[in-house]
Order: structure tokens, then C-alpha cells, then sequence
């Protein structure tokens, strides 16, 4: 073999695709019984409901280079968009929310219309080469050129604000406030914490420019398409295949070795889709590494634990908002002050009393997801990696508190179930070993791990002390979020090296 890919999570598939495309003989070893990991799609509650394992909403689908690389629509991917992208309702009736169409999102914004729209016409202004920056490797000279000194002098200073800070300058209102705050929470990235903003402020652009986007058929027609590319250009994958070590001769890698004691060669380069501790950890001798990298790689640290839930329900869901009612996702968080509380309690080790949600409702632009009539939904929060007693303990009381807050949002919510699935932190883990303590970034977002610092310096541009050897997960830049670019840039350094 040229190549060997640990892992065939999007960005395992995505650096085989591109190095098979290059003409390598590239094989992808994963773990599990199917591929995917967390981007796939499964009928976890009733028999005709699909629903989303892990991710399921993708603003960089369209702009990704990527995707756009591997043609995935070519491959058969059809995505989506519902009228509203991100939908920020409070129990109190106020809302805001986010719309391709930037006329629209600044009537849901009122008095903060005009502040939308100047970050839309901006979003609007930088078109694909803001992606394209974002997702390049460091330093990105050559993206950071072509996107334009007047807006990186912009994006800069205020991705270093707060997102509580950012929303404080921009806004007059609590409703339009908690927007950018709500989508920064997707990582471990509360109101008031440094440089929180930058992610808040990329996914609010985001949700204004291509949107987030549904494929047709769930999540899992991307690693479908993935796999379609890579199977054309004559990659292998092999399921069932765990890796238990790479081995290193003279500093070059030369094979890997799977649990059950196959010894598998490879000639060029072994590519790996998992976490910097699982690699530099584990499937290394400590001989091979240096002590520099081991040290770093011990203080790495992962974001919070994520607890996820699916319903099947009987019908669409009664939202208090009728812009909720027409919107992909939807974020539960009621201020400022109760996003922060929100923060406080998961760092302290405790389960939110009142738990912020980030809620899918892809059944609403996807049909198929469910039977006529009926829909689905999708919510997850963050809360403690472990809790005290377990969560065998407490999962069950805990889903009921997140029902309840739904129900607030939407009365009569709890009259609509059919069926629900339940998963804590633990059970993500088990799915997908790289969501380790239920972490769905692959590593905290933290301003210290990121750039750079992700996953350590100066091993940030996916070459590791081991010649031919690659970190090509979530845990390095750009980070977390479905879009490839870090299998793809790794395929690239790869490709670079041999080369040279």
C-alpha cells in the first residue's frame, strides 16, 4: 500500500479519496463495523424515523475546497436548506433569527436590523474565499491574501472579543444578543470567554451565506458520497480493522499492526483520523516521539461532554415562534445572563438546570426522514463529561428536564412523542471513539488550542516527528465541523512531501 487511513470518519475518508484521486494505493483501516463515525444516520427510535447519530447540519457543504475537490454532489449528494437557518426563540416570545435572504433576517432582527445587515453584506462581500481562508492550512498566506487585508483588519480584533462582548457592541436587544453567543456555544465557548466570538462569528456567516445545509436521505449520504469517491479511484476500506500500533524504523514509518496481529506494510504514508493522545499515546513507542510532543500532547484537553436526544414524533413541533416553526435548527438559550449560568454550571461539574440546546428539525426539509405525517427531531446540550453516581443514574431525569424545556418553547411538545433515544456522553464514546468524554469537537476550542496550539506546537500542520507519518482529525486546524479540510490538507502535506 501507498497509504494506510486510520479511521473513516469524514476527514479518514476524505484524505484517502484525495490521495487515491492523486493515484495512490490507498487502503482505510476502521475500528468499527460501518464507516462514518459520527456522520452517519441510523433509525434509533421507531422503525421509518431516521435520524442523525452525530452530525447533522453542514454551512461548509457548498464551499469546502474539499468537497469541492472530490465533487460530492457529483457522487450523489443532494442538500437542502429549510426558510429560516438558525432560529434563537426565548419562553418570554422574543426571537430572532438568521435567513439566507438578508431582507427577511432584518425584519426577525427589528431594531437590530441595520447591525444584521452590515454583517451579512460583509458575510456577502467575502463570498467562497472566506471558507477557503478558514479551512486552509496555517499560515495561509496565499487564502489570507486573496480574502483582502480590509477583511482581515475586520475579523481579527473582533474574533479575539468575547462572544457576550461581541453581541454587547453589535446590539441593542436581548433577542438579536444571544444569537452569536447561542451558535459559539456549540463548542466549549461561553458568553464571556476570550476570543469566543471568532466561532460564533464564523457560524452566524455561515448560517447568512450558503446556510446549514441537510442532505437529502441524513447525515450519512455524505459518507456515502465519500465512499463512492473513493471506491472510483480505487480505494480499498476495510471495517472491523482496529489499529493497535504503528511501527517506525530509522523515524519513517514503515507499517501498522491491527489487534488481531496483521502486520500491513506501506510505502508511502500512514494518515491518522483519530485523537493526538490515542496516537502519540498509544499507537507510537514513547522512543519514537520526543518528549517535547509527549509532554503537550498530555496537557491536550477535551471540551465538555455533549448529551444528545431523538424523537420520533407524531408531528411538526408547536412552536411558540412561528419563524421556529419554518427553521433548520433552532437554539435554546434565553440571555445572555442565562447562557453564562449555563457555563458556569457544566464547568463546575454539574448538570444546567436550565439546559441551552442546539434542536434539529431535518424532517422538515427532508420528508423522507419520517412516515407521512410524522417528524423528527434532534437536540443535544453540553454537560460534564462524567457526573456523580454515572449516567446510568441520571440519564433518564436528565432527558426529562430537556423536555420540559422544550415543552416551554413549545407547549403541547410532549403530546407529540412517539419514541426517544437517549445519548450521554459514555454512549458517544462508544459509538465513535474519537468523541472522547462525549467531546464532538475533537478538543477543546479554547483560545490556547487553537491555531497553532491545535494540537501542539509546532506540530499544527500535520507532520509529526515520524516521517510519512499525519494527524488528519478534528484536533488539528481548522478543527471541528464537517468539511474535510483536515483529512484533506494532511492528503496534501502527504502528497507535498513526496514530492520533495
Amino acid at each position: 500500500m501507498d497509504a494506510i487511513v486510520i479511521g473513516a470518519g469524514p476527514n479518514g475518508l476524505t484524505a484517502a479519496a484525495t490521495l487515491a484521486r492523486h493515484g495512490w494505493e490507498v487502503l482505510v483501516l476502521e475500528a468499527k463495523q460501518r464507516p462514518g463515525g459520527a456522520v452517519y444516520s441510523e433509525p434509533l427510535t421507531l422503525p421509518g424515523y431516521l435520524h442523525d447519530v452525530g452530525a447533522a447540519f453542514f454551512p461548509f457543504a457548498d464551499d469546502s475546497p474539499a468537497f469541492r475537490f472530490l465533487d460530492l454532489s457529483g457522487a450523489g449528494l443532494q442538500l437542502a436548506n429549510a426558510h429560516w437557518e438558525s432560529c434563537h426563540p426565548a419562553p418570554d416570545g422574543s426571537s430572532a433569527s438568521i435567513a439566507r435572504d438578508i431582507e427577511e433576517s432584518v425584519h426577525s432582527f427589528g431594531v437590530d436590523g441595520p447591525a444584521w445587515r452590515h454583517l451579512a453584506e460583509w458575510r456577502q462581500a467575502m463570498g467562497s474565499r472566506f471558507v477557503e481562508f478558514l479551512l486552509a492550512p496555517l499560515p495561509a498566506i496565499g487564502p489570507a491574501w486573496r480574502l483582502g487585508l480590509r477583511h482581515l483588519l475586520r475579523l481579527g480584533p473582533l474574533s479575539l472579543l468575547s462572544s457576550g462582548g461581541l453581541a454587547r457592541r453589535l446590539f441593542q436587544t436581548e433577542a438579536a444578543r444571544r444569537v452569536i453567543p447561542g451558535v459559539a456555544l456549540h463548542a466549549d465557548l461561553g458568553p464571556d470567554d476570550f476570543a469566543g466570538a471568532g466561532i460564533g462569528l464564523v457560524l452566524a456567516l455561515l448560517a447568512a451565506g450558503s446556510g446549514y445545509r441537510v442532505p437529502l436521505g441524513g447525515a450519512r449520504a455524505i459518507t456515502q458520497a465519500l465512499l463512492r469517491r473513493l471506491e472510483e479511484a480505487g480505494g480499498k476500506l476495510r471495517l472491523n480493522a482496529r489499529v493497535s500500533r504503528i511501527l517506525v524504523r530509522q523515524r519513517r514509518v514503515v507499517a501498522v499492526r491491527t489487534e488481531q496481529g496483521e502486520e500491513i506494510a506501506v510505502r508511502r504514508a500512514v494518515l491518522a483520523d483519530v485523537g493526538p493522545p490515542t496516537l502519540f499515546l498509544q499507537m507510537l513507542e514513547e522512543r519514537a516521539t520526543t518528549w517535547w510532543l509527549r509532554t503537550q500532547i498530555r496537557r491536550f484537553r477535551y471540551a465538555w461532554g455533549t448529551f444528545k436526544m431523538d424523537w420520533a414524533l407524531s408531528g411538526p413541533v408547536p412552536w411558540l415562534s412561528q419563524e421556529a416553526r419554518e427553521a433548520a435548527v433552532i437554539h435554546a438559550g434565553d440571555s445572555l445572563a442565562d447562557l453564562a449560568a449555563f457555563t458556569r454550571q457544566v464547568r463546575a461539574g454539574q448538570l444546567p438546570d436550565n439546559p441551552y440546546l442546539v434542536i434539529g428539525q431535518q424532517s422538515l426539509i427532508d420528508p423522507g426522514r419520517a412516515p407521512p405525517g410524522g417528524h423528527t427531531l434532534w437536540a443535544y446540550t453540553h454537560v460534564p463529561s462524567t457526573i456523580e453516581g454515572g449516567w446510568q443514574r441520571h440519564r433518564e431525569a436528565f432527558a426529562d428536564r430537556i423536555e420540559r424545556r422544550l415543552e416551554g418553547l413549545a407547549p403541547g411538545f410532549r403530546q407529540l412523542i412517539r419514541g426517544r433515544f437517549i445519548a450521554a456522553p459514555d454512549d458517544l464514546e462508544a459509538m465513535d471513539e474519537n468523541l472522547v468524554g462525549g467531546d464532538i469537537g475533537g478538543g477543546s476550542a479554547q483560545f490556547h488550542q487553537q491555531l497553532i496550539f491545535r494540537p501542539a506546537f509546532p506540530y499544527f500542520r500535520y507532520r509529526t516527528p515520524v516521517q510519512g507519518l499525519y494527524l488528519a482529525s478534528a484536533s488539528t486546524h481548522p478543527g471541528p465541523g464537517v468539511h474535510g479540510a483536515c483529512g484533506f490538507n494532511a492528503a496534501h502535506a502527504a502528497l507535498s512531501d513526496q514530492k520533495s
